[in-house]
């Protein structure tokens, strides 16, 4: 593993990967259930888009948030649900690991991106 990928953290592989969603954090967006496909790398991330993290705090733990901006080397996340705040107010900047294309169970649709 290269100091890219923290030991412990989920890998993504090429050309797509699915996550399965838990958690109310991206509601209405995403909900508790959803499955994704997620494409792997980090270059086309934009501030809006819905990606799959880990949290430098958390490198065990595999997150999907929106990016908000890029910060020191890496992202800082928000949930869409601003009840839940498990996100970078909590853990701080992450590192991405993909960015969310599409929704495929139970409602399929693509996953856009959000003007922040």
């Amino acid at each position: 593993m290269g100091a890219d990928h923290p030991t412990g953290a989920p890998r993504l592989r090429w050309p797509l990967t699915a996550v399965l969603v838990t958690g109310p954090s991206m509601s209405p967006t995403l909900r508790h259930g959803d499955a994704v496909l997620v494409r792997p790398g980090d270059r086309a991330v934009r501030p809006g888009d819905v990606v799959v993290a880990v949290f430098r705090s958390r490198p065990d733990l595999l997150v999907v948030k929106r990016a908000v901006r890029a910060q020191d080397g890496g992202w800082w996340l928000r949930g869409d649900n601003d009840l839940v705040t498990d996100d970078s107010r909590a853990y701080g900047v992450a590192d991405v690991r993909g960015r969310v294309v599409a929704r495929y169970w139970p409602r399929p649709a693509r996953v856009r991106p959000r003007r922040i």
